[in-house]
């Protein structure tokens, strides 16, 4: 027998960082974001004795014991973390399995790639043991595991958009309420902004929690440009949500634009030179906006390309050696099976 799980990452379209404490639960967050045909992929074989966990993106391989609760010691701790959970809410004794993970895309990318490996891997556990979790309740634990038991920083929407799929409009309140829309987004209107918002890989990754960190901070600590930003990030998703359900999607690029630059006044890292400098080789050839998936520093970048522009867009970043990325949008969240 074998398990399989699969969870789109998602690309986050408007309102990143209104989904961060203690913003969301001061002020109540929005975001837009759409998923991806990039997954995070996880496998259970049963096996008779021990744990195995095979990382095979990360070319790590774990052979350990079997135990109700592994080691945290720093490698695969986040796998590992999982599991803990897990072991300690249903399955006390412990179990022997061998776990492989693989993820379609870089740590650090932007595209919530570590919250997305979380649901795919919880995913795989709740197919194999029959845990009674509905998205809300994947979702949820998803964001208990990475934020509470890891204390990881980070927002919520990764967790939510891995699990749900599809475009949706999430709000974000105190207590944890989280409300996940879905948005019945035309069909033309969808494969219309596949063609015009063309995605980039900006060659280096990031790590998101120190700008999240820095973002909290300025929060709690009341810094009014910081604080006015991330208000008019939250605006500029309902505008987003409004144009694109109207099919208005020539407002995108403007509305892209003045996200980027709102955005970059939240905290310091979340741009430098050389995204700056991508970015104008971007407007040059064509494009009427853009901004940088998830908390920012690197990373996948993308634009919104109007008309046939794409094509001078792509050549102009290529040339400057930054790699375009084919991709499609998902209409379905978390996919867990089993083969006998």
């Amino acid at each position: 027998m074998i398990v399989r799980s699969k969870a789109p990452l998602r690309l986050g379209l408007a309102g990143g960082g209104t989904d961060v404490s203690p913003y969301a639960d001061l002020h109540g967050g929005a975001i837009l974001n759409a998923t991806v045909n990039l997954f995070a992929h996880a496998s259970i074989e049963p096996i008779e004795n021990g744990i195995i966990l095979d990382s095979r993106d990360q070319g790590i391989l774990l052979e350990l014991e079997s135990a109700p609760e592994l080691d945290l010691n720093g490698e695969l701790d986040l796998i590992k973390g999982v599991y803990n959970r897990l072991s300690r809410s249903y399955f006390p004794q412990g179990l022997s399995f061998r776990l492989t993970t693989y993820v379609d895309a870089p740590p650090g990318s932007g595209l919530g790639s570590s919250s997305t490996l979380v649901v795919a891997i919880l995913g795989a556990f709740a197919e194999w043991q029959g845990l009674p979790l509905g998205e809300y309740d994947m979702a949820h634990l998803a964001y208990e595991i990475e934020r509470v038991d890891m204390g990881l920083a980070g927002g919520r929407q990764d967790q939510y958009a891995a699990t749900f799929g599809g475009f949706n409009f999430m709000e974000f309140y105190a207590d944890d309420k989280v409300i996940v829309n879905p948005l019945r987004v035309r069909r033309k209107i969808m494969h219309e902004l596949q063609n015009n918002l063309v995605l980039f890989y900006s060659g280096t990754s990031r790590e998101s929690a120190k700008i999240i960190k820095t973002q909290t901070a300025n929060i709690e600590k009341g810094a009014e440009d910081a604080l006015e930003a991330t208000h008019r990030v939250k605006i500029q998703a309902m505008r987003m949500k409004e144009a694109l359900l109207r099919g208005e999607l020539d407002r995108l690029g403007s509305i892209l634009h003045e996200s980027w630059e709102s955005k970059k006044r939240m905290a310091a890292g979340i741009s430098n030179p050389e995204i700056d400098g991508m970015y104008e080789v971007a407007l040059q050839a064509g494009a009427t906006g853009g901004k940088i998936s998830g908390a920012g520093g690197g990373g996948y970048l993308f634009f919104y390309c109007p008309l046939n522009c794409r094509y001078q867009v792509i050549r102009a970043l290529e040339s400057i050696g930054v790699k375009h990325q084919h991709y499609e949008y998902t209409t379905e969240g978390l996919y867990s099976y089993t083969i006998r």
